[in-house]
C-alpha cells in the first residue's frame, strides 16, 4: 500500500499541522509502507509574501495551481493508493480524488460553526463565513473520515453535512512523554529556567490566546479563590495574552493578596516540572477540538478542573473536576465563585486520597499514546483499502 498525505502548504507558516502529517508519514514508513506528502508550493504566494495581498496569492497556489497539479501526478498513481488528507480544512482538494481510495483526518470544526453564527464569542466575516463553506462543500464529499474526539465526529455530521460510509475516533497521542517527576527535580528545573516557583507551587493554566481558552475567566475565577485566602498561591498562566481587554478588565479584580503571572515559550521539560508541582490545572474553555494540556496534567497526577461539555470531559475522563459551560448570558461572578469552590475543595483534599488520585491520572493518561493512535490508523488505512 502507498500513502499520499495531503498536507497544508509550508507558507501557511502553521506548526501543529504539519508536525501531525510527519508523525503519520514517518509512522507509515517505519510499518514499511511508501509515503509521499502532497502540498502545494509558493508559485505566486512568493511574489507577495509579506503584503497584505500574500493570503490571496497563497489561495491561487492552493486552490487553482495545486489542483492542476494534483491532476497530473494522479495519472501516475496506481490502485494501490490511499490519499490521506491530514485536516478537514484541506477539503476543497477532497473532489480531486473522492473516486479513489481516500480519508480525511478531522480535528475541529469551530472556524465552520464560528462561520455558521453557532459560536457568538467568535463572530466570522463574511469572507470568512464564504470561505468555510467552500472547505465543507468540500470535505462533505469525503467517504471515510477519522476524528480527533465523538465531538469532533458528531460535528461532521450535524454542522459540516458530512455522509460517511465510515466514521472512526481516534484520540490523539502526547508529542511528548510527559511524566509526573519528584519534587525535587520540578523545582529544580523551574529554578533552572529562571521561575518563580515557592514551596507550596501554584495554580497552573496553560493554553493559547483564543477565544475558546476563557483566559478573562479564569482570571475571574481566581480572584473569587484569592479573596478567600490571606496567602492565596500565585496563577500561572502560560502562552496566553494579558493584552486582551477582557483579560486586563478582568486583572483589576485581583484582590492585592492575589498574583497572576504571564509566561510564553515554556519548553515541554518545563511544563512537565511545572505540572508535577502544581496544586491545580485549571482549563475551563468554552471550546476545544481536542485539549492536549488536559492529558498532560494527568499524565504528571495533576489535578484537573476543566468544562463539562464535549470534548473536554471525554478527554479528561472521570477524574477531572467539572464546572459548567460559560455562556454568553450567564453571571461570570456567580460562575467563578463556583469554580473558586471547586478548587478549594481540591486544594483541601487530605494527603492519602490525593496521592492516590494521582496515581489514577497518571494511568487515565497513558492511553493517549502516539504509538497507539498511528496503529490505529494503520488498521483503519488497511480496511478502507480492502472496501
Amino acid at each position: 500500500m502507498k500513502l499520499v498525505l495531503f498536507c497544508h502548504p509550508s507558507f501557511m507558516k502553521s506548526e501543529s499541522m504539519p508536525r501531525f502529517a510527519r508523525m503519520i508519514g514517518q509512522a507509515m514508513q517505519g510499518k514499511g509502507l511508501d509515503v509521499r506528502y502532497w502540498a502545494p508550493r509558493p508559485w505566486v504566494y512568493r511574489f507577495f509574501d509579506g503584503t497584505r495581498l500574500a493570503k490571496w496569492a497563497g489561495y491561487i497556489d492552493q486552490y487553482v495551481l495545486f489542483p492542476l497539479e494534483v491532476r497530473l501526478r494522479l495519472l501516475a498513481q496506481g490502485k494501490d493508493t490511499l490519499f490521506v488528507f491530514c485536516d478537514q480544512a484541506l477539503g476543497p482538494w477532497v473532489p480531486l480524488v473522492k473516486h479513489r481510495p481516500h480519508v480525511v483526518h478531522a480535528h475541529d470544526l469551530l472556524a465552520l460553526r464560528s462561520a455558521l453564527g453557532l459560536i457568538p464569542q467568535n463572530p466570522t466575516g463574511a469572507s470568512g463565513r464564504l470561505y468555510q463553506r467552500y472547505i465543507r462543500w468540500g470535505f462533505k464529499q469525503a467517504r471515510h473520515f477519522i476524528s480527533v474526539s465523538r465531538r469532533t465526529a458528531d460535528d461532521l455530521i450535524t454542522y459540516g453535512q458530512a455522509q460517511p460510509q465510515t466514521s472512526a475516533v481516534v484520540h490523539n497521542g502526547l508529542s511528548h512523554p510527559y511524566r509526573r517527576l519528584s519534587q525535587a527535580e520540578a523545582y529544580a528545573r523551574l529554578k533552572s529556567a529562571g521561575l518563580p516557583i515557592t514551596e507550596h507551587g501554584m495554580i497552573l493554566h496553560v493554553g493559547g490566546p483564543s477565544w475558546y481558552k476563557n483566559s478573562a475567566g479564569i482570571v475571574h475565577l481566581y480572584s473569587a479563590y484569592a479573596r478567600g485566602h490571606a496567602h492565596p498561591l500565585p496563577l500561572w498562566m502560560v502562552s496566553s495574552s494579558h493584552r486582551n481587554a477582557d483579560v486586563q478588565a478582568a486583572l483589576k479584580d485581583v484582590p492585592p493578596q492575589g498574583q497572576v503571572l504571564f509566561f510564553q515559550g515554556l519548553e515541554n521539560a518545563t511544563l512537565e516540572a511545572a505540572y508535577s508541582v502544581a496544586a491545580a490545572f485549571v482549563f475551563p474553555s468554552l471550546a476545544e477540538g481536542f485539549g492536549w494540556p488536559l492529558v498532560e496534567a494527568h499524565a504528571c497526577g495533576c489535578p484537573v478542573i476543566t468544562t463539562d461539555d464535549a470534548p473536554m470531559n471525554e478527554v479528561a475522563g472521570p477524574l477531572a473536576y467539572y464546572l459548567p459551560m460559560l455562556n454568553p448570558e450567564d453571571d461570570m461572578q456567580a460562575w467563578a465563585q463556583t469554580g473558586a469552590a471547586v478548587l478549594d475543595g481540591i486544594l483541601c483534599e487530605p494527603a492519602a486520597q490525593r496521592a492516590e488520585q494521582v496515581e489514577r491520572r497518571i494511568a487515565w493518561a497513558s492511553q493517549f499514546t502516539t504509538q497507539r493512535a498511528t496503529d490505529r490508523y494503520h488498521e483503519i488505512y488497511q480496511a478502507i483499502m480492502v472496501k
